[in-house]
């Protein structure tokens, strides 16, 4: 049945019919206009070049993706950027983001690779929970406006302002979340979210586009300060980042 974990199959993808499924889902995930999608050559050098792709598939239905693109960090630090990861709204919260994730982690760790990031929206509060509690990531870089205003719905006609998530596969951190050991947190600072701020964000863009702007200050001044997000709480009214000093 739709949005069943225990059907869904995840595994690499190689040709040009599987990435031609991948720009399918880009559409209906998101919405993007044409000029926004991700082009099938770029998928087909991302799996060419020391990137990866991977599909969920129910059945012979693909039903989610992620891909990730080979960076380099100064001193010659190899690193995954993890550039997209989405599922039809049918499957969400069946554990299939975690599963890609995970998948993810496994193809870095078996290459000696041991940082994959990517970025997030502050303001989607169920990522936030699934990168923070459930994977393991801390935050210590915020970008305003990182991809420009796009045509998606999901985006509002807000600013794409981003977390920049640090996930260090390898870390006693990570190895106690992904084991499902409470990790202790900190916090010395909370940056607080309405719990309805996606409903907020379609209904009142002004309203949202406030409390973004708000916070963007606040994550900014924190990570200045050396703080960095190592926790996320949840509660009925409000989704919190919980920041302490990190080394």
């Amino acid at each position: 049945m739709a949005g069943s974990e225990a059907v869904v199959e995840i595994r690499q993808l190689f040709q040009l019919a599987e990435f031609a499924d991948v720009l399918r889902l880009q559409q209906v995930i998101w919405g993007f206009a044409d000029v926004e999608l991700l082009p099938l050559r770029f998928l087909v050098v991302v799996s060419k070049v020391g990137g990866h792709v991977f599909g969920a598939y129910d059945g012979a239905e693909l039903v989610g993706f992620c891909f990730a693109i080979p960076g380099v960090k100064p001193g010659a630090r190899p690193y995954l950027h993890s550039h997209m990861l989405g599922v039809l709204p049918a499957y969400h919260n069946a554990g299939i983001g975690r599963r890609l994730k995970l998948r993810q982690r496994e193809d870095a760790l078996e290459r000696g690779i041991e940082l994959i990031e990517w970025t997030f929206d502050p303001l989607e509060l169920k990522n936030a929970f699934l990168n923070i509690e459930r994977l393991g990531v801390i935050v210590r870089r915020y970008a305003e406006n990182q991809y420009g205003v796009t045509a998606s719905p999901l985006h509002g006609g807000l600013p794409t302002d981003r977390c920049i998530a640090e996930w260090w596969i390898r870390s006693p951190r990570v190895l106690e979340v992904l084991a499902g050991e409470p990790v202790a947190h900190g916090a010395r600072e909370r940056i607080a979210f309405p719990a309805d701020v996606a409903r907020i964000r379609h209904e009142d863009p002004r309203c949202a586009r406030q409390i973004q702007m708000a916070n963007a200050q606040k994550f900014q001044d924190a990570f200045a300060r050396g703080l960095a997000v190592t926790g996320f709480a949840r509660s009925e009214s409000e989704g919190t980042y919980l920041l302490e000093p990190w080394p």
